[in-house]
């Protein structure tokens, strides 16, 4: 037989160098027109920015933004602000579950602060660099190149996109520089900006292409009032006051808010979007320019003898994949004060930055006393958990594919949490509960044989503790559980997961669950130190895999804890309920003695189905701090249309399935009212949610089952429904009817505004409109990197 081996290896090695040719013919066909392509030239543009606020970057927004932004970008164009879209692009992927080596970290505002850094760093320019003539700053530009693409070729007709388009998560990404841009449009004609959507209407394009040919001037970021830049230097004072004690408080806040956005309440005007800051880490102190420390973790060694925490303003269109708002109010800074301030402990030395010590929370910060440290991630636990959410990675099934698709949180109270005998037994299990982030980004995961006999170490040693201070007639009950001090709303959370992203609530939104977690101090803060302060989206394949796995002990310790409180016979069932069809991994957690709590709960049950028995008195207990606003009832239509739209509840087992994971419904009002907000979950159900891949075979497609909710909830719609009122008899019993694809096509055509709709982007701005005038501080432009093409 012929060995054709090697001469596929030839005909490979002579296309990569055709293909290096004709883009080394092409720079140099545009040198020759418009000069060689330098940074500088950018910082010669003219400034001609007056209505680019007004006019450019509104389109910008609606048309760019709600697929170029955070790591998820294609390309790594994130075009949320007007350094991302200097930056440009860059060929690497962000997101890589299977690299050996740790990347390098590119983020705005933080890795590079000059196009020359930038470029030195791989990103490619997607505005002209050459000389600023109004051909070259359209022919030498790719942005402009793709916009102008679009316009010579738009969406095919039909319903359905072709199959050429790939909307995939994983796909190829295709990221030419100007050089290879002639060969990208011969090769993909289709493939103009904005990608598989509508083209931008004529008036849009041509205010994008002056914009563009008079040399896509952008404006300096506008100054900040003197009244927010008070309020922000008497935060700055209080954070960087000079005694330790204050050095370690301000130090433990940071790196529980840096991937917060920090606004001021008190000078927020009702119904306006206020400025949001980011807290950060300078070594200049507060009256100087803020130099932010550029470091990979918030606990990494930050190289100067003294940190300050600074404010910066965000700069960046919100987006509401990305937003954490967080509140800096009087009530809380005098809380902050209470808890880390007045409070009587001492501090005598600072911990260092090691990653055995830093990386470790219950060693770090063990002078500060667990209370404030609780009380402080209690106050506003949504913000605490949804840096899990949203913080520091935007995507990742295998970062989430370790919890249920939906599932409540409850808290044990601060007075149980920092009870006496219970910070001496954190301090003895400081060893134990050490985490993967002590490993640096590229690390191996044979190291987690280590973390996990640790663990399981911890958990035992927890149940000894429990089991003798429950002795004497104590029993776990209501009383436990925190209920919010009578006020505070983060009482209790629902945490939904998407496939490969996920939404946190504040309160108890749907049917009961399937699984719930009880959350103490311990727990909470190493979910935080685990996912959000110790995560690094740039780290190698055993950083994440460590990550993945520390998790899944981490989430049954929290369910284990809601076990607790139900009968010691009853434990057991249910737990192995939830881990049908589990890996050997799990076998010694689920049938051995890691987890021996055997103290019966104070409950006494009335029925056989203790758990939703529990479920209500939980209810019962946090009633006064339930918030409403998902609620069905807190939306304008009528009780006739809200009992029509409460039956797509009763969605399940294989016609839930086939729903995609959000639909973000909008219901037109009779009689001219503005119009509705709906979102529709899907909840997919698992045999267990342990194992690492092929979650696809671990599905429980059964027992799927569907949330609607008032509003908007998620970041990243697969679907969108358009609704007369009049019509919901028609829609409800169409998704009702649901038992096949085709089923669903016939509801779709009936009602969908896919992405191929002509009136996608009519669509898309008054949905954006509607819930960011409705919700200003909480809400952000969508993303729509995951509609479906069905």
């Amino acid at each position: 037989m012929l060995n054709t081996a090697l001469p596929r290896k030839k005909l490979l090695f002579v296309l990569i160098l055709l293909l290096a040719g004709c883009a080394t013919l092409a720079r140099f066909d545009l040198n020759q027109l418009y000069g060689s392509a330098t940074p500088d030239n950018r910082a010669a543009t003219g400034s001609d920015a007056a209505d680019f606020n007004e006019q450019i970057r509104p389109i910008i927004d609606r048309r760019c933004v709600v697929c170029h932004a955070c790591y998820d970008s294609p390309c790594q164009l994130n075009m949320a602000s007007n350094a991302g879209i200097e930056r440009g692009a860059h060929k690497e992927k962000v997101y890589d579950g299977a690299r050996l080596l740790a990347a390098t970290p590119n983020r705005l505002f933080i890795d590079a602060q000059t196009l020359q850094q930038w470029r030195e760093r791989g990103f490619f320019p997607v505005l002209n660099e050459r000389s600023q003539t109004a051909e070259a700053n359209t022919q030498a530009s790719v942005l402009a190149r793709m916009l102008q693409l679009k316009q010579q070729q738009p969406l095919p007709q039909g319903t359905i996109l072709p199959d050429s388009f790939d909307f995939s998560l994983d796909r190829d990404q295709q990221c030419p520089t100007i050089e290879e841009f002639e060969h990208y449009a011969n090769k993909q004609p289709l493939a103009g900006m904005p990608y598989g959507l509508p083209a931008l209407s004529s008036a849009e394009h041509q205010q994008l292409m002056h914009w563009l040919s008079q040399g896509a001037a952008m404006p300096p970021a506008a100054g900040i009032p003197k009244a927010e830049l008070e309020q922000v230097a008497k935060l700055e004072h209080w954070l960087n006051a000079d005694n330790l004690k204050m050095q370690l408080s301000a130090r433990y806040i940071y790196e529980h808010l840096f991937t917060s956005h920090l606004y001021f309440s008190a000078l927020n005007q009702a119904g306006q979007t206020p400025q949001f800051y980011q807290l950060v880490r300078s070594a200049t102190p507060p009256g100087q320019p803020v130099s932010v420390i550029a470091s990979r973790r918030p606990f990494d060694a930050p190289g100067v003898s003294r940190v300050y925490y600074r404010l910066t303003p965000v700069q960046s269109t919100i987006v509401n994949k990305t937003h954490q708002p967080y509140d800096i109010n009087a009530d809380l800074l005098q809380k902050w004060q209470q808890w880390f301030v007045d409070a009587v402990y001492s501090v005598d030395k600072l911990p260092g930055y090691e990653s055995e010590i830093a990386a470790n929370p219950l060693t770090a910060f063990v002078q500060l006393p667990v209370n404030a440290r609780y009380r402080f991630m209690l106050e506003r636990a949504e913000n605490t958990i949804m840096g899990y959410i949203k913080g520091p990675v935007c995507r990742g099934q295998v970062a989430l594919n370790v919890i249920n698709d939906r599932f409540w949180v409850y808290f044990v109270k601060p007075e149980m949490a920092t009870a006496p005998g219970v910070e001496a037994f954190y301090l003895s299990q400081q060893n134990n509960l050490r985490m993967p982030a002590e490993k640096d980004s590229t690390a191996f995961a044979v190291s987690w044989v280590a973390f996990a006999k640790r663990q399981g170490d911890y958990l035992r040693a927890r149940s000894r503790f429990l089991n003798e201070a429950l002795q004497g007639g104590q029993h776990l009950t209501m009383d436990g559980i925190w209920d919010g001090d009578g006020n505070n709303q983060n009482a209790s959370l629902t945490v939904f997961r998407h496939f490969d992203n996920a939404t946190v609530v504040k309160g108890l939104v749907g049917n009961a669950p399937k699984t719930a977690w009880v959350i103490d101090y311990a727990l909470l803060e190493r979910i935080h130190y685990l996912l959000v302060a110790g995560f690094d989206v740039y780290g190698n394949y055993g950083h994440q895999l460590m990550t993945r796995l520390y998790m899944d002990f981490l989430r049954m310790e929290g369910e284990s804890n809601f076990l607790a409180f139900l009968p010691p016979e009853r434990r057991r069932s249910e737990f192995n309920a939830w881990y049908q069809k589990a890996g050997p991994e799990l076998t010694q957690f689920i049938e051995g003695d890691i987890n021996p709590f055997n103290q019966p709960s104070g409950i006494h049950y009335q029925t056989d189905n203790p758990k939703q028995e529990l479920y209500a008195l939980f209810a019962k207990h946090l009633h006064a701090v339930q918030p409403e606003q998902h609620q069905l009832s807190a939306s304008g239509l009528n009780k006739q249309s809200l009992t029509l739209l409460q039956q797509l509840n009763e969605i399940k087992g294989e016609s839930a399935a086939i729903l995609p994971e959000i639909t973000m419904i909008v219901v037109e009002p009779e009689q001219g009212k503005d119009p509705e907000l709906f979102t529709l979950l899907r909840n997919s159900a698992h045999f267990n949610v342990n194992s690492l891949f092929s979650e696809e075979q671990n599905r429980d497609k059964q027992n799927d089952d569907v949330t609607l909710v008032h509003g908007i909830l998620g970041s990243y719609p697969d679907a969108f429904w358009h609704v007369q009122e009049a019509d919901l008899p028609q829609l409800v019993k169409l998704a009702r009817a649901i038992n096949s694809e085709q089923d669903y096509t016939a509801l779709l055509d009936a009602f969908a505004v896919r992405r191929s709709n002509a009136n996608f982007w009519q669509f898309s701005d008054r949905l954006n409109t509607v819930f960011q005038q409705r919700n200003p501080i909480d809400s952000g432009y969508l993303d729509y990197n995951r509609l479906e093409n069905r």
